[in-house]
C-alpha cells in the first residue's frame, strides 16, 4: 500500500501537488515543475523524498507523502519534516494517510531520527483531529515565519 516513490511517479506527484494546492485553497502558490520536482527527489543530490499510498485493490496511486530531513541543535540528532501528505478525497477513511504516516515513523525509529515535524492549516479540522488521534500534538508556543519573493530578494540583496 506504501512504496517509495521512482521517477517514473514524478508526475503523479505534480497532479497530486496541484490537487493539495486546490484543496487548500492556494493553487497559484504551486508554481513547481515536474523537472524541479524530478531533480529534488532523484538528481545528483536529493533534496526531498516521497511515498506514495496506492489502493490495495488497483494499485492506482491515491496519496503521497513528501518529505526531508530536518535537525534538531537540542536534540543533536535529524528528524523528518513532512512538508506535504495527501490522500486524493475519494480514498479518505481508507487508511492511507496513517499508512504513510506510520512509514515516516518507522523511516525515524530505525535511523535514530528523534522527530517527525510538520505544519497544519489551522482551519483544517479533519486534518487536526486525524493527526491529534495518532498522538500528534501542536506546538502552540511557536509560530512559523517565512521569507519569500520580494521581502527575500530584498533582504539577500542587503548589504552585509
Amino acid at each position: 500500500m506504501i512504496r517509495s516513490a521512482t521517477p517514473a511517479d514524478v508526475p503523479v506527484i505534480h497532479a497530486l501537488i496541484r490537487e493539495l494546492a486546490e484543496y487548500e485553497k492556494a493553487p497559484h502558490e504551486a508554481r513547481a515543475s515536474e523537472e524541479q520536482l524530478r531533480e529534488a527527489l532523484f538528481g545528483e543530490r536529493p533534496a526531498a523524498f516521497a511515498h506514495i499510498a496506492e489502493d490495495g485493490t488497483t494499485g492506482e496511486p491515491v496519496g503521497f507523502a513528501l518529505w526531508f530531513l530536518n535537525f534538531s541543535t537540542w536534540r543533536g540528532v535529524h528528524g523528518v519534516y513532512l512538508e506535504d501528505l495527501y490522500v486524493r478525497p475519494s480514498a479518505r477513511g481508507g487508511g492511507h494517510g496513517r499508512a504513510l504516516l506510520t512509514e515516516l515513523a518507522r523511516i525515524c525509529v530505525r535511523h535514530g531520527y528523534e522527530r517527525l515535524e510538520w505544519s497544519v492549516l489551522n482551519w483544517n479540522r479533519p486534518a487536526i483531529g486525524f493527526y491529534e488521534s495518532l498522538g500528534a500534538r501542536p506546538q502552540d508556543e511557536w509560530t512559523v515565519y517565512r521569507l519569500t519573493d520580494d521581502a527575500l530578494a530584498e533582504l539577500g540583496r542587503a548589504a552585509g
